[in-house]
């Protein structure tokens, strides 16, 4: 177990999943966190971090640093996410390694899945098949850190633990259209639709793909969870996996999810669907059996999530101004 006053060091803390955990961490009274900022700590570059580790001598570590971004940006950066996202982990994990550090979570996603894999997605459903084209780079790269991590703790015994979390929402989301997820991406379209007084929103692609959706805070809570309760003996000798999976359980249609975010925002007009856009994966819903086995649900319904992340958005949007 974690002392509050134990030195967790958070790469990527200024991100929509760091900063959850940082406020996660704090809320349970955990005074002894640490971060580092680009361009002072580069996290792709091996001497940035091994230099920082040396000084800082973490006891945990939190790996929630990567490049990423939706399904458009994932297709046209692949050499940026497969490079950025290597180097990053390897350096972190190593690094983590050298300082003896007691524990290593680190962060995946749900498209580290099969294109065509059975739902909802086991955790041993890893590598049994393609992966989806769109988003290959980033989940190549999200799978050697996966197995890295594994590898580590059978070489080395370093307690260093996966999570893999499904598509994540919520404060400090990135916005952006062109390289942002798809549901704050609906989000600004329709407040930017309903200040504008437009007819209708387009949605990419035909809207037919199911979608997981969990609040960033509840995955926050989530993985400190396991940080305080799993190691890598009950991960990967107990339990025989290689992460573990951190979702819903429940997944809805792109449309639909459209549709309950105009209800929200309180756009009243039509939504259109750009089918020159790719869907990609039909359906990615985790299976999160085993972490409900481990003692923990999340607690965020989809509409109460949306709802907080708007008026999120709406104040940020203020400060901006």
């Amino acid at each position: 177990m974690m002392n509050l006053d134990s030195k967790i060091y958070i790469a990527g803390h200024d991100g929509m999943v760091g900063s959850a955990i940082k406020r996660n961490l704090e809320s349970k009274g955990y005074n002894n966190i640490v971060t580092s900022s680009y361009p002072e700590v580069d996290l792709t570059r091996q001497n940035d971090v091994e230099t920082l580790f040396m000084a800082m001598k973490p006891e945990y570590v939190i790996d929630s640093a990567a490049k990423v971004g939706g399904i458009q940006a994932n297709n046209i950066y692949r050499g940026q996410f497969l490079y950025e996202n290597l180097m990053i982990q390897n350096n972190l994990i190593h690094a983590a390694h050298e300082v003896g550090v007691k524990k290593l979570l680190f962060l995946g996603s749900s498209c580290i899945y099969p294109k065509h894999a059975d739902q909802p997605m086991k955790e041993e459903y890893l590598l049994t098949n393609v992966l989806e084209p769109t988003n290959e780079p980033y989940a190549i790269a999200k799978i050697a850190g996966i197995k890295m991590c594994e590898s580590y703790y059978r070489q080395y015994g370093d307690n260093f633990i996966s999570v893999m979390p499904t598509n994540l929402y919520g404060f400090n989301d990135n916005f952006d259209l062109q390289n942002s997820h798809v549901l704050p991406a609906l989000i600004r379209k329709a407040h930017e639709a309903k200040i504008n007084k437009d007819p209708a929103i387009e949605v990419w692609g035909s809207g037919k793909p199911m979608r997981e959706f969990l609040h960033v805070d509840d995955m926050a809570d989530a993985c400190v969870y396991i940080l305080q309760n799993v190691g890598g003996k009950v991960l990967y000798d107990d339990y025989k996996l290689s992460h573990i999976n951190i979702g819903t359980g429940d997944d809805i249609a792109v449309a639909d999810v459209a549709r309950l975010i105009t209800r929200v925002v309180g756009f009243e007009g039509d939504l259109t669907f750009d089918t020159s856009k790719p869907d990609g994966t039909l359906r990615k819903l985790l299976d999160v059996s085993r972490l409900h086995a481990m003692g923990w649900k999340h607690s965020i319904s989809l509409e109460e999530g949306i709802r907080s992340t708007y008026n999120w958005y709406c104040n940020a949007s203020l400060v901006r101004k």
